[in-house]
């Protein structure tokens, strides 16, 4: 008789655990995985997804716009906000029963409920207790927000992507990636929008040339970007909102949306009880491994506080399947993880900033190329492409890639391709490129940026 329920319960069915769970159970692994919301986790049903059909739904305001210089006569739309909800949903619908279906594919148990430790074997879900040889905790994380007067008036990106109606005017106060694609849907959509963040410009701990030319095009379409601005008491109002600011400047909105980060979601776990280790942030400390404090513990995904991306959790969660289930040990590698960030217009990166080169190498070759991509030349919009590679002069190995543009994510991807398997300027510049493209562009810049060294010797 087995001495465990299962081979591995999975406390979280987002795309890690998902992952994890199905994948164990087509090993012949005896598998529950539990879930106290629809199985999908924050990508399906909070973020990657629902986010993207939305940012899809406001770039039609820029493509009806644009239209006109390429021939088209259109009439002045319209856009139904309750449409494009009821959409959305119905597609997250179709998605959350794909993954049903892959789990009872797969002969894993689904418990419906939050999933709490007992002790290091058991687990407490919908009023009864499991056992499982092996426990891999993919929680994932939630929104937080700052201890401000009135800010139980505040959203955050949950809500957002639920709401009623437009408002006519709304604050979203953050400049992380949630906070720029959701200021490039709203204001897309034809909202109001203020951006206040507390640094000097957006997207801290991107590449300094692509943080400050999102700042720029932000700016372009008439959003109002408030940066080095600290929001300090939110007060209901009869027509909306009154933030007050650092100093005496007020702002009067219709809504108020933080994005100012998120935290993992392990309060009321049974973490302590189970003796895992955790930080003070509430992440769990894991090894390389994926492994807690607790030998059979495994922790995958944002909850681990590691590389907070979709496609990570799915590395992670496969690779402590493997290990366990597969006689096929795997470590996941965190070196040129490519991201991006569907703000308007879309960046996306993989290595190193110039910053992190130099901090790295010493010196650095820096190639950076603006310019108005073709489409645009008709359009008439004034919106610039950058790409930008860094190169280690020593190896001439290409480490960083960086870009703004349109298509930026799907370019990226490729170009990660040839980071990982270590890709060299000389071979970049070999390259042919695909005319006429963006992407080209990437194999044909050949003049090195002036090195800041060089022009402070020459001053």
């Amino acid at each position: 008789m087995a001495k465990f329920d299962y081979d591995l319960i999975t406390i979280g069915a987002g795309s890690g655990g998902v992952r994890a769970a199905r994948l164990s159970g087509s090993y012949g692994a005896r598998v529950a995985i539990c879930e106290e919301d629809r199985v999908g986790g924050t990508c399906v049903l909070r973020g990657c997804i629902p986010k993207k059909l939305l940012i899809y739904g406001s770039h039609f305001a820029d493509h009806f716009q644009d239209a006109a210089n390429y021939g088209w006569t259109v009439p002045e739309p319209n856009h139904d906000w309750m449409q494009l909800i009821a959409n959305k949903n119905a597609e997250l619908d179709r998605l959350n029963g794909i993954y049903l279906r892959i789990l009872r594919d797969n002969n894993v148990d689904l418990h419906e409920g939050r999933g709490t430790l007992v002790d290091e074997h058991t687990v407490e879900v919908g009023g009864q207790n499991i056992t499982g040889e092996n426990i891999l905790l993919a929680v994932g994380g939630w929104p937080t927000f700052p201890d401000i007067p009135g800010i139980e008036h505040a959203i955050s990106s949950n809500e957002a992507l639920e709401l009623k109606e437009l408002p006519e005017k709304m604050v979203i106060v953050g400049g992380g990636y949630i906070a720029v694609e959701f200021v490039g849907i709203f204001s897309g959509l034809g909202v109001e929008v203020t951006e206040i963040i507390r640094a000097d410009t957006v997207l801290r701990g991107f590449d300094e040339d692509i943080r400050f030319a999102l700042d720029e095009e932000i700016k372009k379409r008439g959003i109002n970007l408030m940066n080095e601005t600290v929001v300090r008491s939110i007060e209901k109002t009869d027509s909306g909102y009154c933030l007050r600011l650092a100093g005496s400047e007020t702002i009067d909105t219709d809504l108020v949306m933080y994005a100012t980060g998120r935290r993992a979601n392990t309060q009321n776990l049974g973490l302590e009880e189970a003796g895992v280790c955790m930080r003070d942030n509430g992440s769990i400390v894991v090894d390389e491994c994926s492994r807690t404090s607790v030998d059979h513990i495994y922790a995958v995904g944002d909850v681990t506080d590691r590389i907070q991306l979709t496609p990570v959790a799915i590395q992670e969660g496969h690779a402590v399947v493997e290990t366990l289930f597969n006689k096929n040990p795997i470590v996941v590698d965190y070196a040129d993880v490519p991201s991006a960030v569907f703000s308007t217009p879309p960046i996306a990166t993989v290595g190193l900033t110039e910053e992190a080169a130099r901090h790295r190498y010493g010196r650095v070759d820096v190639y950076i190329s603006r310019f108005k991509p073709l489409i645009h030349t008709l359009s008439g919009r004034e919106e610039k492409t950058i790409m930008k590679l860094i190169v280690d002069p020593n190896s001439d190995r290409v480490v960083g890639c960086h870009m703004m543009g349109m298509d930026a994510p799907e370019i990226i991807q490729g170009i990660a391709i040839a980071l990982k398997c270590n890709a060299t300027k000389a071979q970049f510049d070999a390259t042919v490129g695909i005319h006429p493209s963006a992407a080209e562009e990437f194999v044909t810049m050949r003049d090195k940026r002036p090195d800041p060294e060089d022009a402070d010797g020459t001053e």
